[in-house]
């Protein structure tokens, strides 16, 4: 991929060379060109903006300026100054090298027009899938806007060269579209494969699946009085991924609830988001035989409905006629109370006559 920046601070661009990104224009997955939007102003102060038309306070960068400058960055005329890694990095073979992963990420159909993003508090959100779409790319090109903004006419006029989204990584205003342009790229650029070293690093990341990601822990296992999980250390990687999906799901449920408006949700997803201790009484006209039989197999049935039984309790109730059952159940579901207490029922003889309800809490057993 190559990401190309226009900016009247180039040295602002300097923490791209670091670290991971860093490692990754060593190993050429990544070209990043900086370019100073000043070379294509002129005048003797090489002044880049002008008072807005209208009035009002603030300047407005020129669209001259800029239309020079995406101009010559869309046709390749310039390369500006091409970032190197900051320090050379350890060699060797990573995960995705050994087993063989396809390092060619891109779905640009070629001679495709470049992507230009333009970071401000008016565009859209940034998200995550924009992330992943964006690693795609083979050409990005990011304008920084300083001071007001830059000429709207700019952007609609580069329609004619490029593919022109404005973005915004959150409800608040930067002094320039620089720090933006580092956020976007390290999300970005971290998705290409050979990147991370390892594809699957980011499969469980927080966004990629629509929730918020489980909490992590590392040894040692216990520090300062708090330790990891017992679950974290079974070894039952069955367990751990349910506990990392519960935990997942209650962390967006209490930070980010709206996600979960567009998330996919199991009926298991669902069970540990809303689910409630809740009880069930019934009064039952059976006789014993029968009742023990369906004792026997109804936690069974009910967990299927997703009412998770954790008692149940029958007594007889001195009776006339027929014996008479108060039956209690003791569980937790996320479904409505009149529909639990018609699955209880529904797990009854036919024609068994019954009566009874359902509520929030447990209920213990109650004498007759």
């Amino acid at each position: 991929m190559r990401i190309d920046v226009i900016t009247i601070f180039p040295d602002y661009l300097e923490p791209l060379r670091h670290a991971l990104l860093g490692k990754a224009i060593e190993d050429g997955h990544l070209t990043v060109g900086i370019h100073d939007l000043r070379r294509w102003a002129t005048g003797t102060h090489r002044s880049v903006d002008a008072p807005p038309a209208g009035g009002g306070p603030g300047m407005v960068m020129k669209p001259e300026v800029w239309g020079r400058a995406l101009d010559d960055v869309a046709a390749g005329a310039t390369e500006g100054t091409t970032l190197t890694s900051a320090e050379a990095h350890r060699a060797g073979p990573r995960h995705d090298e050994l087993v063989g992963v396809d390092k060619h990420y891109s779905d640009g159909a070629p001679g495709e027009k470049p992507l230009l993003l333009v970071p401000t508090p008016t565009g859209t959100p940034f998200t995550q899938a924009d992330a992943q779409a964006f690693s795609r790319e083979e050409h990005i090109v990011f304008a920084c806007g300083r001071y007001e903004g830059i000429d709207q006419r700019v952007f609609v006029d580069a329609e004619k060269r490029y593919r022109v989204r404005e973005v915004s990584i959150g409800d608040y205003v930067l002094i320039g579209g620089e720090v933006a342009v580092l956020a976007i790229t390290e999300a970005v650029a971290r998705l290409i494969p050979g990147v991370l070293g390892n594809q699957a690093s980011h499969l469980e990341d927080t966004f990629s699946d629509g929730l918020l990601e489980a909490p992590s822990y590392t040894k040692p296992r216990s520090w300062r009085g708090l330790d990891i999980p017992e679950v974290l250390l079974s070894g039952d990687h069955q367990k751990i991924a349910a506990w990392r999906r519960a935990q997942s799901l209650q962390r967006t449920k209490k930070v980010r609830p709206e996600l979960l408006e567009q998330a996919e949700l199991t009926d298991k997803d669902r069970f540990v988001l809303y689910a409630r201790d809740v009880h069930t009484e019934l009064t039952v006209l059976i006789d014993e035989t029968r009742w023990e039989k369906i004792a026997a197999k109804l936690a069974k049935k009910l967990r299927r409905d997703n009412y998770h039984v954790s008692a149940i309790h029958a007594e007889t109730i001195d009776s006339a006629c027929e014996p008479l059952w108060r039956i209690t159940i003791n569980g937790r579901s996320e479904r409505e109370l009149g529909e639990l207490t018609r699955l209880v029922a529904k797990h009854l003889p036919a024609g068994t006559a019954w009566y009874g309800t359902s509520d929030y809490g447990h209920a213990g057993p109650t004498s007759a």
